[in-house]
């Protein structure tokens, strides 16, 4: 059922404009690449201009996605590499992952909430090399939701709405990233599209091996969950999450052009607070960017 609910939704056709993007940044990568999705706040608000739009761009394998250079090893160690695109008048950030990292990313294999979070959320399939590669973005996008709710279950009450279970969910991993946008933000989330999380609820709670009664908007949460240990592995969660997000900052330093700006940019558009970026830093911008991150955490411009 949950796969099924997936792949129709990846299969929503994309906006003219958006799917030429997609396959604009797939040709970079020649025939490693292998399918680009397309998520988050424009794919929510339907709307393009004046944003930057978000791509994952999946590849068979870094060595073939880059010719074994440093942004292999890179997007190996710390993976995703980031990088910015323009196209007919657009502008977007994509994401590079493996098919194996990108599985492996959306699942309950991986603690780190980046990835999975994310997936739990709408995407569009925008591009795809050929049907396997279809089956397997399907296939590795099936996971994130189940791999949400798992985590966050044993956090939140055993018995509340559909839309508390989700923004919950959503809350824990905010908290687990370095991020810019304003306490509540998982409820614009759910609320951009509260049909969609309504049905996927119960085949992602199935899905995730949670026992649950779902009766309209009323969840009740069955299992005897871990809940003595659950503070201790989120507080674990973020401890890694935010050092992982400092890492992926101080990489894109190398591979995403003008990165500082857009960071000012996002941080100002979903927090409110301007973030002045002095040409030296544009320069110099990993220096630049140690140098603003401790202003914009005592500023409460990232948390």
């Amino acid at each position: 059922m949950l796969r099924e609910l997936v792949a129709a939704e990846l299969a929503v056709a994309v906006q003219p404009e958006v799917a030429a993007f997609a396959a604009e940044i797939a040709g970079r990568f020649g025939a490693a690449a292998r399918a680009v999705l397309f998520y988050g706040s424009c794919l929510r608000e339907a709307r393009l201009d004046g944003l930057m739009l978000d791509f994952y761009l999946i590849v068979s394998d870094y060595d073939a996605a880059y010719g074994g250079d440093w942004q292999a090893r890179a997007n190996r160690l710390v993976p995703p590499n980031v990088y910015q695109a323009t196209h007919g008048g657009l502008r977007a950030k994509f994401a590079v992952l493996s098919s194996a990292d990108f599985a492996r990313l959306c699942s309950a294999a991986t603690r780190n909430p980046s990835v999975w979070a994310r997936f739990a959320q709408p995407s569009r399939l925008a591009w795809e090399s050929d049907e396997a590669a279809r089956d397997a973005a399907i296939a590795a996008v099936s996971g994130a939701a189940p791999a949400l709710l798992a985590a966050a279950a044993p956090m939140l009450p055993a018995s509340l709405t559909v839309d508390a279970l989700w923004t919950g969910a959503f809350a824990l991993t905010f908290a687990a990233e370095l991020r810019s946008e304003k306490v509540g933000r998982g409820i614009g989330i759910v609320a951009s599209d509260p049909d969609r999380y309504r049905a996927f609820t119960s085949p992602a709670l199935q899905a995730a091996g949670i026992d649950a009664q779902v009766n309209g908007d009323q969840v009740r949460i069955d299992a005897a969950l871990d809940r003595a240990h659950a503070p201790a592995a989120w507080v674990r969660r973020r401890r890694e999450g935010k050092l992982l997000s400092a890492a992926r900052l101080a990489k894109a330093a190398f591979t995403f052009d003008g990165g500082l700006d857009y960071l000012a940019w996002k941080i100002e558009r979903h927090a409110g607070v301007p973030v002045p970026v002095k040409p030296w830093q544009r320069r110099w911008p990993l220096i630049g960017g140690l140098v603003l991150l401790p202003r914009l955490l005592a500023r409460g411009a990232v948390r």
